[in-house]
């Protein structure tokens, strides 16, 4: 006769991955491109250029102005941030650099890996960029106004932040320089490529509109209107410029031009490789 003894099963237990704190999150996202962005000499460098470009002209202007000279129709605001153009490129070229520069040193492979969803990785690049740029801009603006205003005091350009409009000229100034250098960070990531973005920002988005504008149609004046250096212009004046869009209207056509310079990347980001 034989007997069976009852020998107990072992409890094996189930192998599970280590538990982390660490989740992918949006804020964890934003945190990681704001410490890509400030640990990056090329950011200092063009935020540097454009605050010494807008508060040079600045100084410039209000220093040589004589109020029997050729500028006095000019707005004070307009007068002020003459530099606002050149300052602008230089945080354009920034923008194309968030983006662009990520591809050129190949390190975009590691985001989107550590991101496989992508798409957070180009908004959050977008916000940290607006962010840091907008209060930049404003910043600068304000300085630069009140700056350029030591010079200007006594001649008919004298005009101080509590004016009728000068408060929302200067918001205005800083969000268009931000919204083209999120157009140009839109050219970036769809291009892939440092110099064709900048080539495209500047011949697109600069000369283009400039040539177009001055065929001799109705229509195309109307256009040009709301093409991007334009409805920008129009935001920065204290008073309304002749020939210019509102400064709503122009702040939307901004915003639908940024829009579209994002979604181009982002439709590419989920279409094509790397």
């Amino acid at each position: 006769m034989t007997t069976t003894a009852n020998v107990p099963t072992a409890h094996v237990p189930t192998t599970t991955g280590p538990t982390t704190p660490y989740g992918l999150t949006p804020l964890r996202i934003l945190r990681s491109e704001w410490h890509k962005l400030r640990t990056v000499r090329s950011t200092w460098i063009t935020i540097g250029a454009a605050a010494a470009f807008l508060l040079g002209v600045g100084i410039l202007m209000g220093a040589t102005y004589t109020s029997d000279g050729g500028d006095s129709d000019v707005d004070t605001v307009v007068l002020s941030l003459y530099g606002s153009q050149l300052g602008g490129i230089a945080l354009a070229v920034l923008g194309i650099l968030v983006t662009a520069g990520e591809y050129t040193t190949g390190m975009v492979r590691a985001s989107l890996t550590a991101v496989p969803r992508r798409l957070p990785v180009l908004w959050a690049k977008a916000a940290v960029y607006t962010a840091v740029v907008s209060t930049l801009s404003l910043v600068t603006a304000v300085v630069t106004f009140l700056t350029a205003q030591v010079f200007l005091s006594d001649t008919d350009q004298a005009a101080s932040l509590t004016d009728d409009g000068v408060l929302a000229a200067l918001a205005g100034n800083a969000a268009g320089v931000t919204l083209l250098g999120v157009i140009a960070l839109g050219l970036g990531a769809a291009l892939r490529s440092v110099p064709g973005a900048i080539g495209a920002f500047v011949g697109g988005v600069l000369i283009v509109p400039e040539i177009l504008g001055m065929l001799p149609y109705e229509a195309m004046d109307t256009a040009g209107r709301y093409f991007p250096t334009q409805a920008a212009g129009a935001l920065g004046s204290a008073t309304p410029m002749p020939g210019a869009a509102a400064p709503g209207t122009a702040l939307l056509a901004l915003f639908l031009w940024a829009a579209a310079a994002l979604a181009v990347p982002a439709l590419l980001l989920k279409r094509r490789d790397v």
